[in-house]
């Protein structure tokens, strides 16, 4: 089943919470697509003139938008893809944060830089924008995965093209709208309504200059390939496994909290979320205990009304393959704590669910549980528990919980495999700090100044004399 279901050239919207259709939108004819590179390219070529400072004054005002459209588009969120009002709410605040930081550090982080050439005269280094760049975004954060990726390159002086998951064109478009309302030039910021293999094409297209993708890692292996073959670079941030590490001098109560609240943020369907939970043999048994109690006071509830803690599932095959994937864990030696069974009700829901006795050959330890499904795994000590947490193949974040903050430095910054580690806490992203993964959890980063590089010419002047 695609992002949404798809009715002759329409795409179809579906509210999770109730399985009813939303909206309808049309596809774009091969043309209309093309045509818009075009013009994308086309205002390209005068925003790439422009100052940063213009540009950073635009990003401020996008953020400004964001903010006061934050009910309704938090609404329309909620809506299309399950999650509580409250924290689409959240995610528009981060968004704005996005932009407030960009406006702020965007035109010192491009600024030229100058160097003294070895043999005499000055070398000159510039950040220039390359061109168009395409998008491909999807649906558990339908403004952020869309703001964290046009931001930084609209800052750098590129043109923006959107291909978002077929299940939040209503909230695409929303975004089209804001952006487009704080002044940013028509035409620079582009949502393509295209089909898969009309997005191929767009990745061929001789306008379009890099690819960015947030996704899975069988996505991110095709479009890679697609791209590579037409030589263009690519910033992947696929799927992860995270391993949040639990150590014997650990604050049991907060590690507890925070772990529980970060597998269920979201609804569960977060890249960066806590899944792997790994703790050491002197505390598991009271680190488990507690945990399955709080997992089962996990409610669920109408997400549109904010009540109880979790919506429902995004789509109905993203629920039915997370059921199979507890299935088969099941049969391979795990033991359900918890939750696993689907509810007989309306919409696509699934409960929050821990998983015990979880060991190699089971998804829940091999493969990403994308839903609120815990595992719970046993550690002999804390050299066990780090090679536990590195086997996996996939790298994005992880965490370490202990009193000892040096020790857990330390952890992180020589031996934790992964783009990102938060210590004693659950975190999403920070608009300072680089955002991205190893292994097949993707390449490139986004944020902290970071983003604003992967798609520029850092282009080499040197002035001989």
């Amino acid at each position: 089943m695609a992002d949404s279901q798809r009715l002759g050239d329409m795409l179809t919207t579906i509210n999770p919470a109730t399985g009813e259709e939303l909206d309808r939108y049309p596809l774009m004819t091969d043309r209309e697509f093309e045509t818009a590179i075009e013009n994308c390219h086309e205002a390209f070529l005068d925003w790439r003139h422009e100052a940063p400072e213009k540009r950073a004054e635009i990003i401020k005002k996008i953020g400004e938008g964001l903010k006061a459209k934050k009910s309704e588009l938090s609404k329309l969120m909620t809506e299309e893809m399950g999650k509580l009002v409250k924290q689409g709410e959240a995610e528009i605040d981060l968004c704005v944060g996005i932009c407030d930081w960009t406006a702020e550090n965007g035109p010192k982080e491009l600024k030229n830089e100058e160097r003294e050439l070895p043999n005499g005269g000055k070398g000159v280094i510039t950040f220039s924008p390359v061109g168009v760049i395409y998008g491909i975004q999807p649906w558990n954060f339908p403004s952020y995965q869309v703001v964290r990726y046009a931001i930084a390159n609209l800052m750098a002086g590129n043109g923006v093209l959107l291909k978002h998951a077929e299940s939040v064109t209503g909230s695409a478009l929303m975004l089209a709208e804001i952006f487009e309302d704080a002044g940013l030039p028509k035409n620079l910021f582009t949502v393509l309504r295209v089909s898969h293999d009309q997005s191929d094409k767009v990745i061929e297209h001789k306008l379009v200059r890099g690819v960015t993708l947030t996704g899975s890692s069988g996505a991110g292996k095709i479009v890679a390939k697609k791209a590579g073959e037409q030589l263009k670079k690519t910033v992947l941030e696929l799927g992860s496994n995270d391993a949040y590490i639990v150590l014997e001098d650990a604050d049991m109560k907060q590690a507890v909290k925070q772990c529980v609240t970060g597998r269920v943020f979201n609804n569960g369907e977060t890249c960066v979320a806590a899944k792997r939970f790994i703790v050491v043999d002197a505390v598991y048994d009271q680190f488990r205990d507690a945990f399955v109690e709080a997992m089962k006071n996990v409610k669920m509830g109408d997400p549109s009304k904010n009540e109880g803690d979790i919506g429902p599932m995004a789509r109905e095959d993203l629920r039915d393959d997370l059921h199979e994937q507890v299935e088969k864990s099941v049969k391979n030696g795990a033991k359900i704590l918890c939750g696993g069974e689907k509810p007989d009700q309306k919409g696509w829901w699934y409960p929050a669910t821990v998983l015990d006795e979880v060991k190699p050959g089971q998804p829940a330890y091999d493969d990403e549980l994308f839903g609120p499904v815990a595992s719970l795994i046993r550690a002999k000590d804390e050299d066990d528990a780090m090679r536990i947490a590195n086997d996996s193949r996939f790298g994005l974040g992880g965490g370490i919980f202990t009193k000892d903050k040096e020790k857990a430095i330390e952890l992180a910054e020589k031996y934790f495999d992964t783009g990102m580690v938060f210590i004693n806490g659950f975190g999403l992203a920070q608009p300072n700090m680089p955002f991205g993964g190893v292994k097949d959890s993707g390449y490139g980063r986004e944020h902290g100044g970071f983003g604003m590089k992967e798609f520029v010419n850092a282009k080499a002047i040197n002035v001989m004399g």
